[in-house]
């Protein structure tokens, strides 16, 4: 495999990167009582050492009563979880790594399979989290208002840690997601609205409290999809021209790096054209992306969760993408969860090496 382009360097603001290649952010729930422990922190530290570019953490709640559908999700407030964070990004510089939290409020939930809820409602936008499923409380305008500072203060506890950069969870349905949606999104306030446009007014106001939070030149990333968790073929935008009109509020707002979901990296967005979700955007917006899905691996992660295994599949056609600038980061999930060594393995052209992935990962944290 041709992978040379993979391990150029990328710099921007507070990032500087020896690679291309980001650990994509994948749920855990090893945290007991939201607190990352000492194994959470080896567990980042061994794909720092196995030579990844940039770490973006598991999702990591704000500080909201029902910002979270699971217990043992790590919280990225209150002085013990910031502790167990604190020895993370420390195991990661001490391996010459990067990383970014993945901050997040996960919205209108359905209830956890351990039959755990949080203290109080979930919230969002009305109380949806899809076409006819209520399971929550409509936030009031003073709810919107503390949810925006509790965004902000995880930001800014991220850079008073030492993190590199932050991500904004902004994807898959979660609370941000559901006040772009207009399925889940019929408030008829400042923060609703019929179009897509109107409906990024929550993702901006959050975007700006971050930013006054961290300043000009830390880095701000936003990870956004089109699908939905109950509707994998839907589309957010339709066309490029809505595309354009979704994000470039969010870039206008002070993201500095899209990070586009999407199943399979290689599927075109649109049709008449190639170019996949992260190529659409940065394209459209004019700033740097990352791609994400199924790189590496023979079956999407959807199929992961539902018991399906993955055997190693070649890159070309992720080098060939990037190689012609379609985007500027590769987010890597099931290979780095299964071996803190696969970027290594790549450069290393070890490809006999490579291992495959199965379900069995999923419930551990994987050192060796």
């Amino acid at each position: 495999m041709k992978t040379n382009s993979l391990f150029t360097p990328f710099s921007l603001k507070t990032l500087n990167l020896k690679n291309r290649i980001v650990m994509a952010p994948m749920t855990r729930s090893f945290s007991p009582n939201g607190v990352a422990t000492d194994e959470v922190a080896a567990y980042y530290q061994k794909r720092a050492e196995g030579e990844v570019g940039l770490i973006l953490s598991e999702g990591t709640v704000i500080n909201r009563p029902s910002s979270s559908n699971d217990p043992n999700i790590p919280h990225f407030y209150g002085e013990q979880s910031l502790a167990g964070w604190k020895k993370v990004i420390d195991s990661v510089h001490t391996a010459e790594g990067q990383m970014g939290p993945q901050i997040w409020h996960m919205g209108i939930m359905d209830n956890h399979h351990s039959g755990w809820v949080p203290p109080t409602p979930f919230e969002g936008p009305s109380g949806l989290n899809r076409p006819g499923f209520n399971n929550g409380s409509t936030m009031t305008i003073n709810d919107i208002e503390n949810t925006i500072i509790a965004f902000g203060q995880a930001a800014a506890n991220a850079k008073r840690l030492g993190f590199d950069c932050i991500e904004i969870h902004g994807a898959h349905g979660y609370l941000i997601d559901q006040f772009f949606w207009e399925a889940t999104n019929l408030r008829t306030d400042i923060y609703g609205g019929k179009t897509l446009p109107e409906r990024t007014r929550f993702a901006v106001d959050v975007i700006k409290e971050i930013r006054k939070q961290v300043g000009e030149d830390f880095a701000i990333i936003m990870r956004v999809s089109q699908f939905k968790p109950s509707d994998y073929n839907f589309k957010q935008a339709k066309t490029p021209q809505e595309m354009e009109a979704w994000l470039s509020p969010l870039i206008d707002a002070g993201v500095d790096i899209l990070h586009c979901s999407q199943r399979r990296f290689w599927e075109p967005e649109f049709e008449d054209n190639d170019l996949n979700f992260a190529g659409w955007a940065k394209k459209l917006t004019g700033k740097p992306t990352i791609t994400v899905g199924s790189i590496g691996l023979s079956s999407d992660f959807f199929g992961a969760f539902a018991g399906e295994s993955s055997e190693p599949t070649s890159l070309d056609e992720l080098t060939r993408r990037l190689d012609r600038g379609d985007f500027d980061l590769v987010a890597v999930g099931r290979p780095l969860l299964s071996d803190p060594n696969w970027v290594a393995k790549i450069k290393a052209g070890k490809n006999d090496q490579l291992k495959g992935f199965s379900k069995e990962a999923l419930s551990e944290l994987v050192l060796e």
